[in-house]
């Protein structure tokens, strides 16, 4: 019986949950799973209930980057970007990965058959999220990535850790616009570059048409919310978790 659940906060709105039950049967496995609230500073908390009362966390904000200390081992992607949204219990160890950007692109290719080799993309956003997102792109072989946020730092440190990531060099043409920001309420206008052939992408799911997105389907483009990379990093975590293939199309479909 596997006791799962997603943590993190503010969590009663996950579909992890849903997506982890979807799972289960998939693999042919008994098991629930819960959302549970854990604060940035209840990392105590969390550690806590890892062994005791589940087996297996997805982590959505505010935990990923503090889980990475939590944890005895880490896999190759969470060490390149300090962050962790899947750990699990297992030989009286904690492991950690992460497969939000694995999930983002798989999606991408799912959903529009995108080809990313050789690329140009706009990033709006530096946070963990982005930060995820830019490693997977840079792991596909895009031609370069400006990425656009408030603070710099961040921006600094991606431009410092993949050579992808540039500054003021867009060309005439973006193939990919990602938001990672929470803009709704705002309408911007269209990045310079894109067209009808650009697909854009919201990451957030609530509400699944944002005002950014819309502005960018009303305008030709081919677009999306964050439904699909939730589904298809969720199937690559529970194909660790479980040692069985999930299906990331068939858990989208549970959720959509």
């Amino acid at each position: 019986m596997w006791r799962l659940g997603v943590a993190g906060s503010p969590v009663a709105h996950s579909l992890s949950p849903r997506l982890h039950v979807a799972g289960l049967a998939m693999a042919g496995l008994d098991g629930t799973s819960v959302a549970i609230e854990v604060a940035a500073t209840e990392m105590a908390k969390l550690r806590e209930l890892l062994g005791t009362n589940v087996d297996a966390l997805s982590l959505t904000m505010p935990l990923k980057s503090a889980a990475v200390a939590l944890c005895d081992d880490v896999d190759e992607t969470s060490r390149r970007i300090g962050a962790v949204n899947s750990v699990l219990v297992r030989g009286g160890r904690l492991w950690g990965a992460n497969t939000d950007g694995a999930g983002f692109v798989e999606s991408l290719a799912y959903q529009f058959g995108l080809e990313l080799s050789g690329a140009r993309v706009l990033v709006l956003g530096a946070g963990g999220a982005a930060r995820a997102i830019v490693d997977a792109l840079a792991g596909a072989g895009v031609a370069g990535v400006e990425v656009e946020a408030r603070r710099m730092a961040p921006v600094d440190w991606l431009a410092a850790h993949y050579d992808v990531v540039r500054r003021g060099t867009r060309g005439d043409r973006l193939e990919l616009v990602v938001n990672t920001t929470p803009v709704e309420g705002r309408i911007d206008s269209l990045a310079r570059g894109a067209s009808p052939a650009t697909v854009a992408v919201d990451i957030t799911y609530e509400p699944r048409m944002t005002q950014w997105r819309f502005q960018y389907e009303r305008n030709g483009c081919r677009t999306t919310n964050g439904l699909a990379m939730l589904a298809f990093q969720a199937a690559r975590q529970m194909s660790w978790w479980f040692d069985v293939p999930i299906d990331g199309a068939a858990l989208l479909a549970s959720i959509s």
